[in-house]
């Protein structure tokens, strides 16, 4: 199938954008800076319908899932047609997004789409990304951290259904999911890897259990998941039994290529620190001002090198670790950006002053160790890279263990 031609379908996505969004404004103040969202969940639920119009109205142009395959529900084009949509996007006021429309859009729904029939395509797939419904990611667990293959909720068959138990954690809008996409161990007699299946799960199924994660902030953004005797049809099983670990991996490349990216704002940024400290009449100091310039560089480096990512993408390039140092950089800025401000304020971040611009720093630096975590580890992106890049030795494995012989087991 021969592609459009780049710049006219550049025009076109323009002209498009133009019906559905008003052009962007210069960048105000809000006051909000935290890294993960805060809201009551009333305010929640209206940010979240505020994302789906825009999605329906993007999937309904065509505009959805640029790189799926036609076969698959996708529009079947380029990285280099996603690079030139979000450049286009970008000058228009879009709606913020949350981690939930994110991981139904970008995550659940293009995984569904690879390893779903064609039944489960046309009935959740589609949902999916056009955000009919929404879908959380059911792989993280308490037991297991980011060692996804040590997975230890169990699923076994009975008839035509499967009973699942077990418990999972931090996971982003579970208590506004319709599904969540699960990991299962359905078989614990064979290597880690190849004992795992993935289901769909129905979150108001009997049996599930959703608990907010209160977190330092205040807020909730994330759950623990609780699975008693969960019953799950076998059509709602994505891909063939143990193809779950194959339909993991494929789902956190999305992630990681995922996370970071976007157009919501996540905690504050160099900008705002140089403007608290404009306000704090603290520019002048030596110190400061070395403080200032180092988080200038590393802003500037972490956005050479997501340029660098996007255009070597654009360029049909296969992605490779440059997404694991990419989130590495991301998280580690967010990080160096709340030590910056919390120097320059002192006990002006620990209590509302009613100073504009101070304690709303209490969010970001609450907010940011947690994104060291969000969409892999920084310890499983440091092994990736030492590994692929660096090639450095392997941590020691046991995969040729059968589960059942693990310890604890």
């Amino acid at each position: 199938m021969s592609q459009p031609d780049l710049d006219a379908w550049r025009t076109q996505v323009r002209q498009w954008l133009a019906t559905v969004l008003e052009p962007a404004r210069e960048a105000e103040a809000t006051g909000d800076l935290a890294v993960f969202h805060n809201l009551p969940e009333d305010a929640e639920r209206l940010l979240l319908e505020r994302c789906r119009v825009y999605q329906r109205a993007r999937f309904d142009a065509g505009y959805q899932a640029l790189t799926l395959p036609g076969d698959k529900g996708g529009a079947g084009l380029t990285a280099a047609h996603v690079a030139a949509f979000a450049q286009e996007e970008s000058a228009f006021e879009v709606p913020s997004s949350t981690e939930l429309i994110s991981v139904t859009v970008r995550l659940v729904g293009m995984s569904v789409s690879l390893f779903g029939t064609s039944e489960q395509r046309d009935e959740y797939a589609r949902a999916f990304l056009r955000t009919d419904l929404l879908a959380c990611q059911l792989f993280s667990e308490p037991g297991a951290g980011s060692d996804l293959a040590a997975v230890r909720t169990r699923a076994r068959q009975e008839d035509d259904e499967w009973v699942i138990d077990g418990q999972k954690v931090w996971t982003s809008g579970a208590q506004f999911a319709d599904f969540g996409l699960l990991l299962a161990r359905t078989d614990p007699d064979v290597v880690k890897q190849a004992g795992i299946t993935a289901f769909l799960v129905p979150m108001d199924a009997p049996g599930v259990e959703v608990r907010p994660i209160r977190q330092m902030s205040g807020g909730a953004s994330f759950n623990e998941v609780f699975l008693s005797g969960v019953r799950v049809p076998d059509r709602l099983r994505i891909g063939r039994k143990g193809q779950g670990w194959e339909v993991a991996t494929t789902t956190l490349a999305f992630e990681r290529t995922a996370s970071g990216s976007g157009n919501r704002r996540k905690g504050g940024t160099f900008d705002d620190v140089l403007a608290l400290a404009r306000s704090l009449d603290r520019t002048g100091d030596p110190l400061v001002r070395q403080r200032l310039a180092d988080l200038y560089v590393r802003t500037a480096l972490r956005a050479a090198t997501v340029d660098r990512v996007a255009r070597a993408s654009a360029a049909g390039d296969k992605p490779g670790p440059e997404a694991s140092l990419t989130k590495l950089m991301a998280s580690d800025l967010l990080s160096r950006t709340g030590q910056v401000a919390a120097e320059l304020m002192g006990a002006r971040i620990s209590a509302d002053t009613g100073e504009a611009g101070t304690f709303a720093w209490a969010q970001h630096l609450l907010g940011a160790p947690g994104y060291r975590l969000a969409g892999g580890t920084d310890q499983i992106q440091r092994n990736l890279i030492g590994e692929r890049v660096l090639k450095l030795p392997p941590e020691p494995r046991v995969d040729r263990v059968p589960f059942s012989q693990l310890p604890g087991n």
